[in-house]
């Protein structure tokens, strides 16, 4: 199988335009067939203060309600997406930016209310992967925003990281498949105030480890589960990299390869 490398872009690399441009600009040049997940919840936050829209936050996750969702719309599958793509365009990257909702490609179900009512939040139920499979065989290069859709007409904020992980776990009956997390740290570190401290290969037990011992901890923690998640379900190789650093990470000389 031909093989697709699927990035996840986020952080605080979304927000600086200069770290945005030199990341984008590797980006266009890798020569595999790719897509792009990408971010935005910082520039959501300054968005949404500037109309008036309260941002909630609990244990670092959106409380999404009817104007939060709005807002996220707008900023994720409009102002940010459609940014990236027309930068992409510029490097002769022929991108086309997509929402989960576009040709019906992301279905999700809204989260049901435990104990916390996270809103019009999407957890993914369904991906048409032979849809993006389409995309990429006409020389498209899906630019993806973390927006879903439900059965009932719904849109619905949905993990970007997430989302990354269970398009890649779809893609492997196509191709082989690399996710890659990019973000403004060099990998995972040992030391989260280290950041020579480079785990440069992570098993599950060694995770589990660095987790009791709060080595790793905060929103590291929900993006390994969804790396470590894609890695069981079959995709070739994970790895988790500076926004930098994204070519030297997939010939193994940076970032942070997960292992079984």
């Amino acid at each position: 199988m031909n093989p697709l490398t699927i990035l996840k872009i986020g952080g605080n690399v979304i927000d600086n335009p200069k770290a945005l441009t030199r990341f984008l600009t590797t980006f266009s040049m890798l020569p595999d067939t790719k897509l792009l997940v990408h971010g935005g919840g910082k520039i959501a936050t300054d968005v949404a203060q500037k109309l008036g829209v309260e941002t909630t936050m609990i244990d670092g996750r959106r409380i999404t309600d009817k104007p939060m969702l709005n807002v996220v719309t707008m900023v994720y599958g409009g102002l940010v997406n459609k940014q990236i793509v027309s930068q992409l365009q510029s490097l002769e990257c022929n991108a086309i930016g997509l929402t989960g909702a576009d040709a019906g490609i992301i279905k999700s179900t809204k989260r049901p209310v435990k104990d916390i009512d996270y809103g019009f939040v999407g957890d993914i139920s369904e991906i048409d992967s032979g849809r993006i499979q389409a995309f990429t065989r006409e020389g498209l290069v899906p630019i993806f925003a973390p927006i879903t859709y439900a059965e009932t007409g719904d849109l619905l904020n949905t993990n970007a990281d997430t989302l990354a992980s269970a398009i890649a776990c779809d893609m492997i009956y196509h191709n082989d498949v690399t996710l890659v997390y990019c973000f403004e740290k060099k990998g995972v570190l040992a030391n989260p105030d280290d950041e020579t401290s480079v785990i440069n290969q992570l098993t599950p037990d060694q995770y589990r480890e660095h987790k009791a011992a709060d080595n790793i901890n905060k929103g590291m923690i929900p993006k390994l589960d969804n790396a470590f998640a894609a890695l069981s379900a079959g995709v070739k190789r994970v790895i988790i990299c500076h926004a930098d650093e994204v070519e030297a990470a997939l010939t193994g000389q940076a970032g942070t390869t997960l292992r079984s």
